[in-house]
């Protein structure tokens, strides 16, 4: 059942909220992102960014939780590939998470809540929990075995590697950099995990020698 119209004039209300608050956070830091400039980036009143959101601290303590709710929805709509894709690919992909405005907004985020205790507390959990999905989404995608010695440890590091080419990129186009250091990285990543389930060898039928 449909809300009223006052009720989806309110809900819309607040998404140009909080998508031009990430838009800020993005473009201006946490510093630069008010309550009076997101109202003026969405188009509002102050009044009303404030009958939505009473605080700064509401309001970015909102846009938070919105961006690991879309980072979470990005990560599910990946893993429905139909076949697993070429681990160059898979790490295209995982790179990705760490890029774009939502990247970059949470990094602003991120560093705030280094030295601020209110938002450090409502940040690590999240935090924690995106690192929980992009880790399970990278063992799935890379069909990665594991219970094998030093498998989950390589899983971890090629995240690392995404997201430290996430942060070489921001103040400058590194896509070409990025891309060469994925396509290395692919084979040493293959060698280290094994062969993938699907394509591993088929038992040898019963009462005959493998080949």
């Amino acid at each position: 059942m449909t809300g009223t119209p006052q009720q989806e004039r309110s809900r819309l209300t607040r998404q140009r909220l909080l998508d031009a608050t990430v838009a800020c956070l993005a473009e201006l830091g946490w510093t630069g992102t008010t309550v009076g400039v997101v109202a003026e980036r969405a188009g509002v009143s102050r009044g009303a960014a404030q009958h939505h959101f009473r605080t700064r601290m509401d309001l970015l303590s909102a846009v938070v939780d919105e961006i690991i709710d879309v980072r979470l929805t990005e990560m599910r709509r990946i893993a429905e590939t139909a076949s697993r894709p070429s681990t160059e690919a898979v790490l295209e992909r995982l790179a990705g998470l760490y890029s774009g405005q939502l990247f970059r907004a949470f990094l602003h985020v991120w560093v705030a809540a280094s030295v601020d205790e209110q938002l450090r507390a409502r940040v690590v959990p999240l935090e924690a929990r995106l690192g929980r999905e992009a880790h399970r989404l990278a063992v799935e995608l890379l069909g990665a075995d594991e219970s094998r010695p030093g498998v989950r440890e390589t899983v971890q590091a090629t995240l690392d590697l995404a997201r430290g080419l996430g942060l070489a990129a921001l103040l400058t186009d590194d896509s070409t950099r990025r891309a060469r250091v994925l396509r290395s990285w692919a084979p040493a990543l293959d060698a280290a995990l094994g062969p993938h389930p699907a394509v591993a060898a088929p038992p040898a039928p019963s009462g005959q020698p493998r080949r």
